[in-house]
């Protein structure tokens, strides 16, 4: 609301002393409106102008018989209004002001009008007599839609202490709210705020509390700032990671709450957060499954005796467990171009594909994970092919030692794990991701692991035609010329 002079927002209000708008009130008082007084007047209303519509009741609100203030609220346009037609609906609005009765010792619970009422803003009238005093002010309302009800309805709530009936939702609250911080009405303020704290809000409404927020003073803004702002700098990542730790951990249909985190991580907006949890979650997945592996390779776990098969037993299930989890981390962050310190960790394992070999090696794992392989398999697969098509642009070093650290564990898993046969067209891919990356060595470290891809051939030469690729590559490239004296 602004008095007297459009335009201006609202600002944070004083809770002691007068407001700042009171120096501006000139034109709010009426008394010919030059003198910035208050005046002393006849009760009876002067001039034509209309009344509230509003239900009177003796002594209270717009009780022309007993009131002795009497307010005009009137339509002022914005100076900022530019559209013609705009200005010319506004200014016949204008001509239709509202005229209501008001009482001074109950209007003073706003501390607007307590200080617009007050002895230092009140002029001697100079008529002499001992009439009642009448103060006669006049309000000006921006020209908006609604604005003339909610100022009546503020201004009714200053005659009642139950403001449950009149803030029953959100909407109102926050159309009362500005109203109330204008004229300093703390009890309505009080009632705003705490209605707003209980109830949920629409995305509209949730924008007007965060620019109504400013207003407020910091011990009442804190539980609606507690709910839309972060108490510190990284819950929002910790949010995230908590998501997708109890999408992989804590749900019986973790399919279903798989796919949601996944749709969340896809729509978030800061990739380097998505980066940083991921990687977070996806170190915490890797070594738990090292650490199982190891557990079940180290010799002190060898033995036949029923407690050492139990521990066996509780190392390979949560190394499958985790490594399903890990394969749905590895999916995601190559979905959202975020696997390059991934490939970089898968790179430099070789303990853990030392013991991932011994593993496969022995038949104890056969009967209690037998998917084991084909999971750590498809890990290495996502991350190579990834690699191999420029998804994920690794250095030179990288490829090397992925290829170094994890073709040993595909050539053990081809020569050892029989029962997987039926995935034979998992080895294959990733024997021909890994022959592509090999591609983009130089010559002589092409050789050295050329040589090791030889279990990849089959009986049928025609079955392996990425293996016979691969060596007619690598020895056209070697009969060529060298590239400097080709250019002598």
């Amino acid at each position: 609301m602004t008095a007297g002079s459009g335009g201006g927002g609202i600002k944070k209000r004083q809770r002691i002393g007068c407001n700042s708008r009171l120096s501006s009130t000139g034109a709010v008082i009426d008394s010919c409106c030059l003198e910035g007084t208050v005046t002393e007047a006849s009760h009876k209303p002067s001039g034509p102008r209309r009344t509230s519509s509003s239900a009177t009741i003796s002594g209270g609100f717009n009780d022309s018989a007993s009131s002795d203030v009497v307010l005009r609220l009137f339509l002022e346009p914005c100076p900022s209004d530019s559209d013609s037609e705009s200005i010319s609906t506004v200014d016949s609005f204008v001509q239709d002001d509202l005229q209501i009765y008001l009482h001074s010792d109950v209007i003073r619970r706003s501390k607007y009008f307590s200080a617009l009422l007050s002895d230092r803003w009140q002029g001697d009238s100079g008529d002499g007599d001992d009439s009642p005093k009448i103060y006669r002010l006049n309000f000006g309302v921006p020209a908006s839609t609604g604005t003339i009800d909610t100022h009546l309805t503020v201004l009714q709530l200053l005659y009642t202490n139950d403001f449950s009936g009149v803030i029953e939702s959100a909407s109102t609250a926050l159309s009362i709210l500005p109203v109330a911080l204008e004229l300093l009405f703390e009890d309505c303020v009080r009632s705003c705020v705490r209605f707003l704290e209980a109830v949920p809000w629409t995305e509209e409404e949730e924008k007007r509390v965060l620019s109504l927020i400013p207003l407020l003073r910091e011990e009442e803004s804190r539980e609606l700032l507690d709910r839309v702002s972060p108490a510190k700098t990284d819950s929002l990542e910790e949010m995230l990671y908590g998501l997708i730790v109890a999408a992989i951990h804590n749900h019986s249909n973790m399919a279903f709450v798989k796919a949601f985190v996944a749709k969340l991580l896809r729509e978030f907006s800061s990739g380097d957060s998505a980066r940083r949890v991921l990687d977070r979650a996806f170190e915490a997945s890797l070594k738990t499954v090292k650490r199982s592996l190891e557990e079940y390779s180290s010799p002190d776990f060898r033995g036949d005796h029923n407690e050492t098969e139990a521990i066996q037993r509780l190392n390979l299930h949560t190394a499958m467990t985790n490594g399903r989890h890990l394969l749905w981390l590895i999916e995601r962050m190559i979905e959202l171009k975020v696997a390059d310190k991934a490939v970089r960790e898968w790179s430099e394992q070789s303990t853990f594909t030392a013991d991932l070999q011994r593993a496969f090696r022995d038949d104890a794992w056969r009967n209690i994970v037998p998917g084991l392989p084909v999971v750590v398999l498809r890990c290495t697969c996502k991350l190579a092919n990834a690699v191999a098509s420029g998804s994920i642009l690794a250095a030179r070093p990288v490829r090397m030692k992925l290829v170094k650290e994890w073709l040993p564990v595909l050539i053990v898993c081809k020569d050892n794990v029989s029962v997987l046969h039926t995935h034979k067209s998992l080895y294959t891919e990733l024997e021909e991701i890994f022959l592509r990356i090999i591609s983009t060595f130089p010559l002589s470290d092409a050789q050295e692991l050329l040589q090791q891809c030889l279990s990849f051939a089959t009986r049928n030469v025609d079955d392996c035609p990425h293996l016979v690729t691969a060596f007619n590559t690598w020895f056209c490239r070697a009969a060529r010329p060298p590239q400097a004296d080709s250019l002598c």
